[in-house]
């Protein structure tokens, strides 16, 4: 259900996201429109602008004329009717000669204005006419190229012109090889797959003990439980004795430890002598027989999978892997049925087959001690391929099979396309995917969690996980803290296979709009 609701959730993003786009080219075309429509109305207003103020003063110069003659008319006959007012009129009539004076003045600087508007007109034609004749001097000094030079620029272009070409073409054959190659790689992942058929268990995490009657819990248990106290001490497993008849259960997630309290339980019984003395003895060569067997094991894969040459040390840790399991996977069957895809993809394509089957074998090995010593499996199985003398090749498709680091050759890419396929086969792992997801969610939940965290991440299934703060918020200093604090809360609440990597990343951005 809750797959379904960020799948609607992704849909309607998508939908939202596409109307914004369209939205924002209508208003972008409506800006322009609205650009185009102010600059055309700028250039009507200016010509009507022009057109008034040539109209103005015309109106002037007519309303100044007819003024005068209204005023003289008038003058002449207030001269003749009122002489005693000749005094105030001569005034009035001072007084409407000053505005017409200053209204001359204003025809005047705008006549003035007209002129040097003129004027710069006219220089910019001289400009103008000066540029096209400097071009035209260009031209004619163009012209007169010899032969070889005009010979030597026509092949330049034509060489330009065979350069575009010749590079759309590239980009035409670049497409077609593309979808080829991806429907061959399917072809050779499908062919690889239907060829090995490697059958999977899943483990695991208790051992039946089969007796040889009932009789015999209560010497396993001893006086006081003494002999099952030392047991359940020495081999690190819970036995388990319950009302289950003729057996016992050795329950333990370790499955190494699991065989080893499985077979000391077995001889134990055997020779029927049970006590605390004895079961330390029994442990003893119990961890022997594991330890030949380990060997076995591990020659038996090298065997197998025709992977020769591999030191003492890398067949001894291979054999480990036999007890070793990853989300129930058996480690050691895992790299086996690896190392088979891996020389079936690395014939398909042509290239070293022995590097990709070594490599894929190899490619776990760092689980047979990433319990005992601190670091990622990746990294502990880099460092002993390293120290046994594993080519640099070999080493680095190991070290970039879980993407910590880009691979860089063809053989690393097989190892990781052969590592996805094995794990991802139905019944490879118990994982369900619902279990999958919620752990990925309870460790995004837990970053989450923080005062100043935007965004998280869980990637690489839940090795790492990414965190993007809010750069107001938390700056460079407490970035580290806080990737230290989110790391911690992992390890108190969270069980999770392996070591999880936390990445805090702070981002400032400036951005400004030209208009």
């Amino acid at each position: 259900m809750e797959l379904m609701m960020v799948v609607y959730l992704v849909i309607a993003a998508v939908v939202l996201f596409g109307l914004a786009s369209a939205y924002l080219a209508v208003r972008r075309k409506s800006a322009e429109q609205k650009v185009k429509i102010a600059q055309e109305t700028a250039k009507h207003l200016l010509e009507e602008a022009k057109k008034d103020a040539e109209r103005i003063r015309k109106e002037a110069l007519l309303e100044t004329k007819d003024e005068s003659i209204k005023l003289r008319a008038e003058f002449e006959r207030e001269t003749r009717e009122r002489k005693g007012e000749l005094s105030a009129f001569e005034k009035r009539l001072d007084s409407r000669e000053d505005r017409m004076q200053t209204k001359e003045k204003e025809i005047e600087a705008r006549e003035n204005k007209l002129k040097q508007v003129q004027e710069d007109l006219l220089k910019l034609r001289d400009g103008l006419q000066k540029a096209r004749e400097l071009h035209i001097q260009a031209l004619e000094k163009v012209a007169a190229l010899s032969k070889e030079e005009a010979k030597k620029e026509l092949m330049e272009k034509l060489d330009k012109d065979l350069e575009r070409e010749a590079a759309e073409r590239i980009k035409a054959n670049e497409e077609k090889i593309k979808q080829e190659s991806d429907r061959r790689a399917r072809e050779i992942l499908a062919t690889a797959i239907q060829r090995c058929a490697v059958d999977h268990v899943v483990e695991t995490t208790t051992s039946i003990v089969e007796l040889p009657s009932d009789d015999m819990k209560g010497r396993i248990i001893g006086r006081e439980g003494r002999n099952i106290r030392v047991f359940e001490t020495l081999t690190g497993v819970d036995l388990i004795v319950d009302d289950t008849p003729e057996a016992v259960i050795l329950s333990n997630f370790n499955p190494l430890r699991r065989e080893i309290a499985r077979i000391t339980l077995q001889k134990l019984i055997a020779d029927g002598r049970i006590h605390p003395a004895r079961v330390e003895e029994m442990y003893n060569k119990a961890q022997e027989e594991v330890k030949a067997a380990m060997w076995e094991y591990g020659e038996k894969a090298t065997i197998e999978t025709d992977v020769r040459g591999l030191p003492a040390v890398l067949i001894q840790l291979l054999g480990r892997l036999h007890y070793r399991t990853s989300y129930g996977q058996n480690v050691l069957q895992h790299s086996v049925e690896m190392a088979h895809f891996a020389g079936m993809l690395a014939a398909e394509l042509g290239v070293n087959i022995s590097l990709a089957k070594r490599a894929a074998l190899l490619h776990d090995i760092g689980k047979a001690i990433d319990q005992d010593v601190e670091g990622t499996h990746t990294k502990l199985g880099v460092m002993f391929a390293q120290k046994a003398g594993e080519a640099p090749e070999v080493l680095h498709a190991m070290e970039a099979h879980h993407g910590d680091v880009d691979a860089r050759t063809v053989e690393a890419v097989i190892v990781q396309v052969c590592d996805a396929i094995s794990a991802g086969r139905p019944g490879a792992r118990r994982d369900t995917l619902e279990a999958y997801v919620k752990r990925l969610e309870k460790l995004e939940s837990v970053a989450k969690a923080f005062p100043g965290v935007e965004k998280c991440f869980a990637i690489q299934a839940g090795r790492e996980v990414r965190v993007i703060v809010q750069p107001d918020r938390v700056d460079d200093t407490a970035a580290v803290k806080l990737a230290h604090d989110i790391a911690r809360k992992i390890e108190a609440e969270l069980e999770y296979p392996g070591e999880v990597k936390v990445t805090v990343i702070r981002e400032t951005r400036a951005s400004e709009t030209a208009k």
